[in-house]
């Protein structure tokens, strides 16, 4: 991996392409400025193209993508620490290739309806009124593929105050309504952790808000450099979109340079208010007097203390030991670096089942292997957080490079002091708070105040409650759903869903400021175009057969990941017939 001070970045001159190329304070704009000054002679041209040919660039990037995507899961297979044809392979298919695929397949659907119909192609069944008269869009499934692949799986998309059914074509592809659009210059600082995350903030600041790009690659995962750079490599070629490598020193310089108009951010909340109000006493005194350094729109993404709310009810074996392999799965996978991993379990502390499941929990991780530590710090802040809570459960010895997932029981949520609800971990560190509650019906309206009014950030929430729970509770999970400030929330299965479907934005929920960011401002994916979305709602069953690829006790998983991927690349039935068997072998 390169060191911090040095950069490339994919504009054509040959003194830029150059990977041993060493930054200075003399030589950063030498080697940036072109780059960025090429983008905004482009931008123009980008945000006046007819909307065919940004259609062709999409699907160019789509081909480009499933061409590419092997290479790339290889890569990020090595650089993690994974074994080549270990089921965990699965996990960079999916959350590589697939999601890609996925997005831009279903962002090709909608710009080919807008051309030819003049708007978002939506059918009127599938748009709602909420009692309160604000529009909901149900957004999945779309297809018999989905229903095939993703069976009892729902996701509605509920849209903010002022949005009605009568208007929401008025707060849809507000870029594409303008008469006379402007040309703009993002930046979009993607992140270490997830290979699919920079190409799709790419793609939506390119296809839905309709802006010429640099994407500054993270150093963690700038391996993945050269895949992006062939399958965008036409929008490139044309000079619509530039890629930079470095430390913080390159992607201070791109923040700050008056030529780049907006900026993306994926990553934590301290790295946007370093950016946004810089370092030091001064950055906090700025923060404090919310007076930013930069004067720009900055949108972002910067993660969560994930909860997971378990309504107390009556579950089989069989699904407790589902539900125990859902959270592990929150759990551990991608060793746990994920803005959408559990970190919170949130359950009803006189449930007869409480022990019962975080013993299946415990079981179930206890037998998977320790994952490497691959992103910087880890290691650092796993001791810190298992300093803080000394009596967690440990599953698994601690080795060089690894870390084994750590679980922390019977907080009180009442503490005023508790890291685990005010720092998201980003390791695999995660607590239990048992709430009391003098019902079932109690416990779900606590444990949504709990999670808005103690936890920190707005992205994704979960609720688990069985079938007959559900069926007894309706009213007061419905009203648990509409209290929970989230961006998604999921009923039954991982959040997760709501970064993967595509048709579902991703992001906070909205409100956040930049002296009080919490998960960020804005969403992407959103293939739809939805102007202003508020919350995404996913119900999935309580238990699913066949066991969910991205499951990490999946055994299956690296096949099923490779066909989900190739499938999203060109759908048919015999692709789908493969995916299920596979699925099968789990």
């Amino acid at each position: 991996m390169r060191g911090p001070v040095e950069f490339r970045t994919s504009s054509p001159h040959p003194e830029m392409t150059d990977p041993s190329y060493i930054s200075s304070a003399a030589t950063l704009g030498a080697v940036l400025d072109p780059a960025v000054m090429e983008l905004r002679e482009t931008s123009e041209r980008w945000a006046r193209l007819p909307l065919a040919r940004k259609i062709e660039y999409a699907r160019q990037a789509l081909q480009g993508t499933a061409r590419t995507a092997e290479g790339q899961v290889q890569a990020a297979v090595a650089a993690k620490g994974l074994s080549p044809d270990s089921p965990a392979t699965g996990e960079e298919w999916i959350a590589g290739p697939y999601i890609t695929l996925r997005v831009l397949r279903l962002l090709i659907e909608t710009l080919e309806g807008l051309r030819r119909d003049g708007r978002v192609p939506l059918d009127p069944s599938w748009v709602g009124r909420r009692k309160d008269g604000r529009a909901s869009v149900d957004v999945f499934p779309l297809t018999f593929y989905d229903q095939s692949l993703y069976a009892g799986f729902r996701a509605q998309v509920r849209m903010q105050d002022g949005v009605t059914p009568e208007n929401l074509d008025q707060h849809m592809a507000g870029f594409y309504r303008r008469k006379d659009p402007k040309g703009r210059v993002a930046l979009v600082l993607g992140a270490g952790n997830v290979a699919s995350i920079g190409p799709l903030d790419v793609v939506h600041k390119l296809f839905v808000e309709g802006q010429v790009v640099i994407l500054k690659f993270n150093p963690v995962n700038e391996y993945l450099g050269p895949f992006f750079e062939d399958a965008f490599g036409d929008l490139i070629r044309d000079g619509y979109l530039r890629t930079a490598y470095g430390g913080a020193d390159v992607g201070a310089y791109l923040c700050e340079h008056p030529e780049v108009d907006e900026i993306h951010i994926t990553g934590g909340a301290p790295t946007h208010d370093a950016i946004v109000f810089g370092v030091g006493p001064e950055g906090k005194e700025r923060k404090h007097r919310n007076e930013p350094l930069l004067e720009k729109r900055i949108t972002s993404e910067l993660g969560n203390v994930s909860p997971v709310i378990v309504a107390p009810g009556r579950w089989s074996t069989s699904q407790i030991r589902f539900q125990a392999q859902n959270l592990a799965t929150q759990m551990v996978q991608n060793s746990s670096f994920n803005c959408n991993a559990a970190r919170i379990i949130v359950t009803h502390e006189a449930w007869p089942q409480r022990q019962e499941l975080l013993d299946e929990l415990g079981h179930v991780i206890s037998r998977l292997p320790a994952r490497p530590a691959y992103y910087p710090g880890a290691e650092e802040r796993y001791e810190r957080f298992v300093a803080a809570y000394p009596t967690a459960d440990r599953f698994g010895p601690r080795a060089t490079g690894a870390l084994p997932a750590a679980l922390a029981v019977g907080l009180d949520p009442d503490a005023v002091d508790q890291p685990a609800f005010s720092t998201e971990s980003f390791c695999p560190f995660t607590a239990e708070v048992p709430l009391v509650a003098q019902s079932a019906a109690e416990f779900l309206g606590r444990a949504a105040t709990f999670c808005n009014d103690r936890l920190y950030g707005t992205l994704n929430a979960e609720i688990l409650i069985d079938p007959m729970t559900e069926k007894r509770l309706r009213p007061e999970l419905e009203a648990a759903i509409d209290e929970l400030r989230y961006g998604t929330v999921a009923i039954n299965q991982w959040p997760a869903m709501g970064f993967a479907l595509g048709s579902t934005p991703w992001g906070a929920f909205p409100g956040h400021t930049l002296d009080d960011i919490q998960s960020g401002m804005g969403s992407v994916h959103n293939t739809f175009l939805f102007d202003r979305p508020e919350k995404t709602v996913i119900r999935g069953p309580f238990t699913v057969f066949p066991k969910p690829p991205w499951f990490v006790t999946h055994a299956n998983a690296h096949r099923v990941g490779e066909r989900l991927a190739r499938f999203e690349a060109d759908p048919g039935p015999l692709r789908l017939a493969g995916i299920v068997l596979a699925a099968l072998r789990g």
